[in-house]
């Protein structure tokens, strides 16, 4: 099992590298396309009855796939249609955002694994949550360049690694024993840590989102900035956890061999990167 994660782990970061390093900026856009697409139809098939809508999930991930490889070729084009998808983007991400914020966060407190898989409101938030995601990375890909993107998923990379190491070494309190009860309170401490001395490290190299950060807020300011994302991360990735614990499921699917799925890659990616570009008005 760990030679396959690890093979499977050399595979992905080999893919985004090369799309990252592509002259058409395109194919970066295609593969967070991809990656949004698989993320919605496994987070559908986590909050949709299984009957009758089994081929649901499938039939709004390929629409969305579609819209959002469209959307992408008009963003590298430019002009008009450019920049109307700029608007709706800046409509769409505060929205996201709050719900994230509110609901999926009181959700997440309130760890209610006991309820019904179902949920039409949660099925209803899929796309717009996986959207926004999408299109805030490809318009920071095409205004700021690869190193601000990675940057920023390096943010999350770097929460994720700090808490699973320490919730190994000194975990002792649960977490949120009801939703993911192998999380801790000593590994989220360390993985929220994490994020704020990242978002220091990083913000004396031009062109992160770190600089980004503390150019807006400076660096004492930026600093609790890149805790609260953190935070969001690891909320988001117990949100998803409580959608596959109502579902009664591991993963929330098996298309990456050693890792599940896609969303259980990007659940912490997903609900911080709107709210990163909020605080980086970057993009306004």
């Amino acid at each position: 099992m760990l030679g396959q994660r690890i093979l499977t782990a050399i595979v992905l970061l080999a893919v985004l590298a090369a799309a990252i390093s592509a002259d058409q900026p395109l194919w970066f856009l295609a593969l967070l396309a991809l990656a949004a697409a698989c993320a919605t139809w496994e987070w559908l098939r986590l909050t949709l009855p299984a009957s009758p809508a089994s081929a649901t999930p499938v039939g709004v991930a390929v629409l969305l796939f579609a819209a959002m490889l469209a959307a992408a070729w008009a963003f590298q084009r430019g002009g008009e249609a450019a920049r109307m998808l700029e608007h709706l983007v800046g409509l769409l991400t505060p929205a996201v955002s709050v719900v994230w914020l509110l609901a999926a966060s009181v959700a997440v407190v309130r760890g209610r694994s006991d309820a019904p898989a179902a949920s039409l409101g949660w099925s209803l938030f899929a796309v717009p949550a996986t959207l926004a995601a999408w299109s805030v990375l490809g318009l920071m890909y095409l205004a700021y360049g690869s190193i601000y993107v990675v940057s920023l998923l390096a943010l999350v990379w770097v929460a994720d690694i700090a808490a699973y190491f320490a919730g190994r070494a000194f975990g002792r309190h649960k977490l949120a024993p009801r939703v993911s009860p192998g999380k801790t309170i000593e590994g989220a401490v360390a993985g929220v840590v994490a994020a704020l001395l990242w978002i220091v490290a990083s913000a004396s190299w031009p062109g992160t989102f770190g600089y980004a950060l503390a150019e807006r807020w400076s660096i004492w300011g930026a600093a609790p900035l890149g805790a609260l994302l953190g935070v969001i991360a690891i909320m988001g990735d117990l949100f998803e956890s409580l959608l596959k614990r109502r579902a009664g499921r591991k993963d929330s699917s098996a298309l990456l061999p050693g890792h599940g799925g896609v969303y259980d890659r990007i659940d912490a990616i997903i609900p911080v990167v709107p709210v990163a570009l909020l605080l980086s008005g970057v993009l306004f």
